[in-house]
Protein backbone atom coordinates (compact mmCIF):
# COMPACT_ATOMS: atom_id res chain seq x y z
CA UNK A 1 0.00 0.00 0.00
CA UNK A 2 1.51 3.30 -1.15
CA UNK A 3 2.28 5.76 1.66
CA UNK A 4 1.72 8.79 -0.56
CA UNK A 5 -1.74 7.47 -1.42
CA UNK A 6 -2.57 7.03 2.25
CA UNK A 7 -1.49 10.60 2.97
CA UNK A 8 -3.72 11.83 0.16
CA UNK A 9 -6.63 9.75 1.48
CA UNK A 10 -6.26 11.17 4.99
CA UNK A 11 -5.96 14.73 3.67
CA UNK A 12 -9.17 14.43 1.64
CA UNK A 13 -10.98 12.78 4.56
CA UNK A 14 -9.96 15.54 6.97
CA UNK A 15 -10.60 18.49 4.66
CA UNK A 16 -13.64 17.09 2.85
CA UNK A 17 -12.20 18.45 -0.37
CA UNK A 18 -9.78 17.28 -3.07
CA UNK A 19 -8.67 20.86 -3.74
CA UNK A 20 -7.99 21.63 -0.05
CA UNK A 21 -6.16 18.31 0.29
CA UNK A 22 -4.02 19.26 -2.68
CA UNK A 23 -3.15 22.59 -1.04
CA UNK A 24 -2.20 20.84 2.19
CA UNK A 25 0.04 18.36 0.38
CA UNK A 26 1.48 20.92 -2.06
CA UNK A 27 0.17 18.89 -5.00
CA UNK A 28 -2.18 19.51 -7.89
CA UNK A 29 -5.78 18.35 -7.56
CA UNK A 30 -5.39 15.81 -10.41
CA UNK A 31 -2.39 14.31 -8.58
CA UNK A 32 -4.48 13.82 -5.44
CA UNK A 33 -7.34 12.31 -7.46
CA UNK A 34 -4.90 9.92 -9.14
CA UNK A 35 -3.56 8.72 -5.79
CA UNK A 36 -7.05 8.15 -4.41
CA UNK A 37 -8.07 6.29 -7.56
CA UNK A 38 -5.00 4.03 -7.28
CA UNK A 39 -5.79 3.30 -3.63
CA UNK A 40 -9.42 2.50 -4.43
CA UNK A 41 -8.30 0.18 -7.24
CA UNK A 42 -5.85 -1.60 -4.93
CA UNK A 43 -8.47 -2.05 -2.20
CA UNK A 44 -11.25 -2.79 -4.70
CA UNK A 45 -13.51 -0.41 -2.79
CA UNK A 46 -14.83 3.09 -3.24
CA UNK A 47 -13.52 5.32 -0.44
CA UNK A 48 -15.41 8.58 -1.12
CA UNK A 49 -18.82 9.58 -2.35
CA UNK A 50 -18.67 12.66 -4.55
CA UNK A 51 -22.05 14.41 -4.63
CA UNK A 52 -21.76 17.83 -6.24
CA UNK A 53 -19.03 19.66 -4.36
CA UNK A 54 -19.40 17.49 -1.27
CA UNK A 55 -16.93 14.71 -0.57
CA UNK A 56 -17.87 12.21 2.15
CA UNK A 57 -16.38 8.93 3.31
CA UNK A 58 -18.05 5.70 2.32
CA UNK A 59 -18.36 2.83 4.80
CA UNK A 60 -15.06 1.46 3.46
CA UNK A 61 -13.46 4.88 3.82
CA UNK A 62 -14.61 5.19 7.42
CA UNK A 63 -13.15 1.75 8.17
CA UNK A 64 -9.82 2.64 6.55
CA UNK A 65 -9.32 6.09 8.12
CA UNK A 66 -8.22 5.11 11.67
CA UNK A 67 -6.06 2.30 10.28
CA UNK A 68 -4.41 4.63 7.76
CA UNK A 69 -3.62 7.08 10.55
CA UNK A 70 -2.05 4.34 12.66
CA UNK A 71 0.06 3.15 9.72
CA UNK A 72 1.46 6.65 9.14
CA UNK A 73 2.09 7.18 12.86
CA UNK A 74 4.01 3.89 13.03
CA UNK A 75 6.09 4.85 10.01
CA UNK A 76 6.83 8.33 11.35
CA UNK A 77 7.75 6.86 14.74
CA UNK A 78 10.15 4.45 13.04
CA UNK A 79 11.78 7.24 11.06
CA UNK A 80 12.12 9.40 14.19
CA UNK A 81 13.54 6.54 16.25
CA UNK A 82 16.23 5.86 13.65
CA UNK A 83 17.05 9.52 12.92
CA UNK A 84 17.19 10.33 16.63
CA UNK A 85 20.13 7.97 17.01
CA UNK A 86 22.29 10.46 15.12
CA UNK A 87 21.46 13.21 17.59
CA UNK A 88 20.78 15.65 14.75
CA UNK A 89 17.93 18.15 15.12
CA UNK A 90 16.35 18.35 11.69
CA UNK A 91 13.26 17.39 9.69
CA UNK A 92 9.70 18.67 10.11
CA UNK A 93 8.18 19.43 13.49
CA UNK A 94 4.39 19.31 13.17
CA UNK A 95 2.59 20.79 16.16
CA UNK A 96 -0.43 22.85 17.13
CA UNK A 97 -0.98 25.84 19.36
CA UNK A 98 -3.90 28.08 20.23
CA UNK A 99 -4.08 31.63 18.90
CA UNK A 100 -3.66 33.08 22.40
CA UNK A 101 -0.54 31.06 23.22
CA UNK A 102 0.86 31.54 19.73
CA UNK A 103 0.51 35.30 20.04
CA UNK A 104 1.39 35.89 23.68
CA UNK A 105 3.53 33.00 24.98
CA UNK A 106 5.40 31.17 22.22
CA UNK A 107 7.14 33.88 20.12
CA UNK A 108 10.32 34.18 22.25
CA UNK A 109 10.73 30.38 22.32
CA UNK A 110 10.09 30.02 18.58
CA UNK A 111 12.53 32.83 17.78
CA UNK A 112 15.28 31.09 19.73
CA UNK A 113 14.37 27.68 18.30
CA UNK A 114 14.59 28.82 14.67
CA UNK A 115 17.97 30.44 15.34
CA UNK A 116 19.42 27.40 17.07
CA UNK A 117 17.90 24.77 14.76
CA UNK A 118 17.67 26.21 11.24
CA UNK A 119 17.43 22.72 9.68
CA UNK A 120 14.01 22.13 11.25
CA UNK A 121 10.92 23.04 9.24
CA UNK A 122 8.11 24.18 11.54
CA UNK A 123 4.62 23.11 10.53
CA UNK A 124 2.49 25.08 13.02
CA UNK A 125 -1.28 24.58 13.09
CA UNK A 126 -3.37 27.22 14.89
CA UNK A 127 -6.50 25.64 16.33
CA UNK A 128 -8.66 25.39 19.43
CA UNK A 129 -6.97 23.55 22.30
CA UNK A 130 -9.61 20.83 22.35
CA UNK A 131 -9.16 20.04 18.65
CA UNK A 132 -5.38 20.11 19.04
CA UNK A 133 -5.47 17.56 21.86
CA UNK A 134 -7.63 15.26 19.75
CA UNK A 135 -5.18 15.57 16.86
CA UNK A 136 -2.28 14.58 19.14
CA UNK A 137 -4.32 11.67 20.49
CA UNK A 138 -5.06 10.46 16.95
CA UNK A 139 -1.41 10.74 15.95
CA UNK A 140 -1.93 13.58 13.46
CA UNK A 141 0.36 15.95 15.36
CA UNK A 142 3.49 15.35 17.41
CA UNK A 143 2.87 18.05 20.01
CA UNK A 144 0.34 20.63 21.11
CA UNK A 145 1.16 23.75 23.13
CA UNK A 146 -2.30 24.66 24.36
CA UNK A 147 -4.68 25.12 27.27
CA UNK A 148 -4.42 21.80 29.10
CA UNK A 149 -7.56 19.69 29.52
CA UNK A 150 -8.81 19.43 33.12
CA UNK A 151 -8.82 15.64 32.64
CA UNK A 152 -6.47 14.57 29.83
CA UNK A 153 -7.28 11.46 27.83
CA UNK A 154 -5.38 8.39 29.13
CA UNK A 155 -3.18 8.34 26.01
CA UNK A 156 -1.99 11.91 26.51
CA UNK A 157 0.89 13.24 28.61
CA UNK A 158 0.32 16.84 29.72
CA UNK A 159 2.81 19.17 31.42
CA UNK A 160 2.09 22.66 32.69
CA UNK A 161 4.40 25.38 31.38
CA UNK A 162 2.47 28.54 32.30
CA UNK A 163 -0.13 28.75 35.08
CA UNK A 164 -2.76 31.13 33.71
CA UNK A 165 -4.97 32.78 36.38
CA UNK A 166 -8.31 34.12 35.14
CA UNK A 167 -10.11 37.25 36.34
CA UNK A 168 -13.65 38.55 35.89
CA UNK A 169 -13.60 41.71 33.78
CA UNK A 170 -16.17 44.30 32.70
CA UNK A 171 -16.25 47.64 30.90
CA UNK A 172 -15.39 50.72 32.95
CA UNK A 173 -19.02 51.87 32.88
CA UNK A 174 -20.58 48.49 33.71
CA UNK A 175 -23.06 48.62 36.66
CA UNK A 176 -20.75 46.38 38.72
CA UNK A 177 -17.53 48.22 37.88
CA UNK A 178 -17.40 50.46 40.95
CA UNK A 179 -18.18 47.87 43.62
CA UNK A 180 -15.60 46.70 46.15
CA UNK A 181 -16.92 43.14 46.11
CA UNK A 182 -19.25 41.34 43.74
CA UNK A 183 -20.91 38.12 44.98
CA UNK A 184 -21.14 35.42 42.35
CA UNK A 185 -24.95 35.42 42.41
CA UNK A 186 -24.92 39.17 41.59
CA UNK A 187 -22.57 38.52 38.68
CA UNK A 188 -24.87 35.77 37.39
CA UNK A 189 -27.65 38.34 36.83
CA UNK A 190 -25.65 39.98 34.03
CA UNK A 191 -24.94 38.59 30.55
CA UNK A 192 -21.55 37.03 29.90
CA UNK A 193 -19.30 36.69 26.84
CA UNK A 194 -17.48 33.36 26.93
CA UNK A 195 -15.87 30.77 24.66
CA UNK A 196 -17.98 27.91 23.31
CA UNK A 197 -19.24 25.17 25.66
CA UNK A 198 -16.71 22.73 24.20
CA UNK A 199 -13.71 24.75 25.43
CA UNK A 200 -11.83 24.06 28.63
CA UNK A 201 -12.19 27.71 29.71
CA UNK A 202 -15.98 27.57 29.41
CA UNK A 203 -16.07 24.29 31.34
CA UNK A 204 -14.05 25.87 34.17
CA UNK A 205 -16.55 28.74 34.40
CA UNK A 206 -19.61 26.50 34.27
CA UNK A 207 -18.32 24.26 37.06
CA UNK A 208 -17.72 27.27 39.31
CA UNK A 209 -21.27 28.56 38.82
CA UNK A 210 -22.91 25.13 38.98
CA UNK A 211 -21.23 24.54 42.33
CA UNK A 212 -23.40 27.32 43.78
CA UNK A 213 -26.51 26.33 41.87
CA UNK A 214 -26.14 29.24 39.42
CA UNK A 215 -26.51 29.33 35.66
CA UNK A 216 -24.54 31.42 33.21
CA UNK A 217 -26.39 33.88 30.99
CA UNK A 218 -24.18 33.79 27.89
CA UNK A 219 -25.05 36.63 25.52
CA UNK A 220 -22.30 35.95 22.96
CA UNK A 221 -19.77 33.21 22.37
CA UNK A 222 -16.40 33.31 20.60
CA UNK A 223 -13.17 31.41 21.13
CA UNK A 224 -10.87 34.37 20.40
CA UNK A 225 -9.83 36.06 23.64
CA UNK A 226 -8.86 39.29 21.93
CA UNK A 227 -12.38 39.49 20.47
CA UNK A 228 -13.90 38.77 23.88
CA UNK A 229 -11.83 41.56 25.39
CA UNK A 230 -13.10 44.01 22.76
CA UNK A 231 -16.73 43.00 23.33
CA UNK A 232 -16.32 43.41 27.08
CA UNK A 233 -14.70 46.83 26.66
CA UNK A 234 -17.73 48.19 24.80
CA UNK A 235 -20.13 47.02 27.48
CA UNK A 236 -21.84 43.98 25.95
CA UNK A 237 -21.13 41.76 28.96
CA UNK A 238 -18.61 40.47 31.48
CA UNK A 239 -16.09 37.73 30.86
CA UNK A 240 -13.11 35.78 32.15
CA UNK A 241 -9.71 36.80 30.81
CA UNK A 242 -6.13 35.82 31.65
CA UNK A 243 -4.35 38.39 33.80
CA UNK A 244 -1.83 38.85 30.99
CA UNK A 245 -4.56 40.37 28.79
CA UNK A 246 -5.98 42.84 31.29
CA UNK A 247 -5.17 46.50 30.68
CA UNK A 248 -6.91 49.86 30.74
CA UNK A 249 -9.59 48.76 28.27
CA UNK A 250 -11.36 46.61 30.88
CA UNK A 251 -11.82 46.64 34.65
CA UNK A 252 -11.19 43.67 36.91
CA UNK A 253 -13.98 42.79 39.35
CA UNK A 254 -13.32 41.53 42.90
CA UNK A 255 -15.42 38.35 43.18
CA UNK A 256 -14.85 36.69 46.60
CA UNK A 257 -14.42 32.95 46.51
CA UNK A 258 -13.88 32.80 42.77
CA UNK A 259 -10.27 31.82 42.15
CA UNK A 260 -10.24 30.47 38.63
CA UNK A 261 -7.23 29.46 36.59
CA UNK A 262 -6.30 27.30 33.67
CA UNK A 263 -2.98 25.70 32.83
CA UNK A 264 -1.13 26.22 29.57
CA UNK A 265 1.45 23.69 28.50
CA UNK A 266 2.58 20.77 26.36
CA UNK A 267 0.59 17.73 25.29
CA UNK A 268 2.05 14.68 23.54
CA UNK A 269 1.12 11.04 23.08
CA UNK A 270 2.47 8.71 25.75
CA UNK A 271 3.32 5.96 23.25
CA UNK A 272 4.82 8.17 20.56
CA UNK A 273 8.58 8.53 20.16
CA UNK A 274 9.37 12.24 20.21
CA UNK A 275 11.71 13.54 17.54
CA UNK A 276 14.89 15.37 18.42
CA UNK A 277 13.21 18.53 17.14
CA UNK A 278 10.27 18.07 19.50
CA UNK A 279 12.60 17.44 22.43
CA UNK A 280 14.60 20.55 21.53
CA UNK A 281 11.46 22.70 21.47
CA UNK A 282 10.28 21.33 24.80
CA UNK A 283 13.71 21.99 26.26
CA UNK A 284 13.47 25.68 25.36
CA UNK A 285 10.12 26.19 27.11
CA UNK A 286 10.08 27.50 30.71
CA UNK A 287 10.25 24.75 33.30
Amino acid sequence: MDIAALKAFIAVAETGSFSLAAERLFLTQPAVSKRIAALEEELEARLFDRIGRRVTLTEAGRALLPRARRILVDIEDSVRAVSSLSGEVRGTLRFATSHHIGLHRLPPTLRRFTREHPQVRLDIRFMDSETACQSVEHGELELAVVTLPPQPAPALEARTVWPDPLAVVVAGDHPLAGRRRVPLDDLARYPAILPSPATYTRQIAERAFAGLGLELDVALSTNYLETIKMLVSIGIGWSLLPLTLIDGQVKRLPVPGLGLKRDLGIVHHRERTLSNAARALIGLLPM
